[in-house]
């Protein structure tokens, strides 16, 4: 084979690899956009349920307050389309994954299904641990130190953005053990060297959670202690995972 097939035969890969992830982002956004439409209707009361934490830390009768035009408008439907990703995250996950298991091992894509399945409800038991537990606990602490002199109106585009971040934080440290299970499963870090960085994860879990959280100690150790919790999960379950999906004894066949 010459220099000038061998870099054809390359390029097309490159090309249809390109296709593929095309293909799957398109799979992914039509169900997004698909589940956003069907919400659209009761936008509205999806962001009074967003809100509802912080009404109910405010004085009785506090309303929250919109500083531009089309703020009230613009917000709801954003809420609605992050709620619409949540709805089709599983699918979402399923399209990332089916994209990587052309590359993998036979062995290797048992990790599929588990994986979308339980990075899916790890996502979304953060996001509600978070919007249940960590907002009423944020959000009485503000009003509780806020000066007698200050009304509390916050506004809504503000209030979207601080929860979004929240959201983010919390969603992506209870994916923790996801990441523990898929570095030793893959043979990146072993399971040994992830329990001698012990000491080191835990200061990096609550220097997280003093940048990302308001600053009062509270909520700064409602995001690290789960965060700490997680990643002792991870080294737990990660040896299960790998003696579930570890290669024949015979022969490693890639499909």
């Amino acid at each position: 084979m010459t220099e000038e097939q061998k870099s054809s035969g390359v390029e097309e890969t490159f090309i249809s690899h390109l296709v593929e992830l095309r293909n799957r982002i398109m799979k992914a956004s039509i169900a997004i956009i698909v589940i956003f439409l069907c919400l659209m209707p009761w936008s509205a009361n999806i962001y009074d349920f967003l809100a509802a934490p912080m009404l109910n830390a405010l004085p009785h009768g506090s309303k929250m307050i919109a500083t531009g035009v089309i703020t009230p408008f613009l917000i709801p439907v954003k809420v609605t389309l992050l709620v619409a990703f949540v709805i089709a995250l599983p699918w979402v996950l399923y399209q990332l994954w089916a994209f990587i298991a052309p590359g993998l091992y036979a062995h290797e894509k048992k990790l599929i299904a588990p994986l979308v399945v339980s990075s899916s409800v790890l996502f979304i038991t953060g996001v509600a641990f978070c919007y249940y537990l960590v907002f009423g606990v944020i959000f009485h602490f503000i009003n509780k130190v806020a000066p007698a002199s200050i009304s509390v109106t916050p506004d809504i585009d503000n209030y979207f953005d601080f929860v979004m971040t929240m959201f983010i934080a919390f969603g992506m440290t209870f994916e923790v053990p996801i990441v523990v299970i898929v570095l030793v499963r893959m043979g990146l870090v072993s399971l040994e060297k992830l329990k001698s960085i012990r000491p080191y994860v835990i200061v990096g879990a609550f220097v997280v959670a003093a940048i990302v959280t308001p600053p009062d100690i509270m909520s700064q150790m409602l995001l690290a202690v789960p965060l700490c919790l997680l990643y002792e999960i991870g080294l737990l379950v990660a040896p299960l995972f790998v003696k579930a999906t570890q290669a024949p004894v015979d022969s490693e066949e890639a499909v």
